[in-house]
């Protein structure tokens, strides 16, 4: 079955209205294949939003960072996904290691934003991870399946749902997942996916890789079977996101 390349761009906590401007300037100017061949979404800050929704080219969309697990109400300093949609957010990222690693959200607590997220009409792009320690003590898949099992056993439809792989150990450190570590990780979820969910879940579930990604090291990274993309954090400030973008070349011509 194939799957549409997506490529993300996490902006995380950076940008000021000019230095927005100026990314959405380059983005609406890049030469980049169509969108039957690439999904592209961006993720601003929460208050440049409908900034960056209204300016940026209508085939590549938007995505927030985070969004409660709630219904608004009491929880002073959140979003909601209520609020998302009304302002026609279509997508958020949800379970980023730094909101697990810094406010200690937990598997569980990421799987109930998840299928909240996705009960309200929002899109998700789920994230999931190891560290580096865990990585070295050969406990990877178990972190990893246990992400995505709590993501899993509560929600029935994985057609907006995009899981983000990055490892840990690899985000905004310069360091980069081989392309065969990154290929091997996400083939094993595939097959959990297949073993646990469905063959049909497996085959159509997009799982796109973070850590690090840029432009240089993006085609060879996009070549692989089980890589269906990227979420891309600091390269995704700079011009060279518009090469990550066109890496989606490389899948469409394999």
């Amino acid at each position: 079955m194939a799957r549409k390349f997506f490529v993300g761009g996490n902006w995380k906590c950076n940008g000021t209205s000019e230095e927005v401007k100026k990314i959405v300037s380059v983005l609406n100017g890049g030469q980049v294949p169509s969108p039957d061949v690439v999904e592209v979404v961006v993720s601003p800050p929460f208050v440049f939003l409908p900034e960056v929704k209204n300016s940026l080219r209508p085939e590549f969309h938007v995505a927030a960072q985070n969004c409660w697990v709630k219904k608004g109400g009491a929880y002073t300093g959140e979003v909601s996904a209520e609020m998302l949609h009304n302002l026609g957010i279509p997508w958020v990222i949800l379970g980023h290691s730094e909101r697990r690693a810094i406010l200690g959200e937990t598997n569980e607590f990421v799987g109930e934003k998840v299928v909240y997220a996705l009960s309200q009409g929002l899109k998700v792009i789920a994230c999931v991870g190891e560290t580096l320690e865990q990585r070295e003590s050969g406990s990877t898949m178990e972190v990893v399946a246990a992400q995505t099992k709590a993501i899993a056993e509560k929600i029935k439809d994985w057609s907006n749902v995009v899981i983000a792989y990055e490892p840990v150990w690899a985000i905004g450190t310069g360091k980069v997942a081989s392309p065969a570590q990154a290929q091997e990780v996400h083939n094993e979820l595939r097959k959990w996916l297949a073993a646990n969910v469905s063959p049909e879940v497996a085959a159509s579930t997009r799982i796109i890789y973070g850590g690090s990604v840029n432009g240089a090291n993006c085609k060879e990274l996009a070549g692989q079977p089980d890589i269906d993309g990227f979420l891309v954090g600091g390269a995704s400030l700079k011009p060279e996101f518009i090469d990550i973008i066109k890496s989606a070349e490389v899948k469409k011509s394999a």
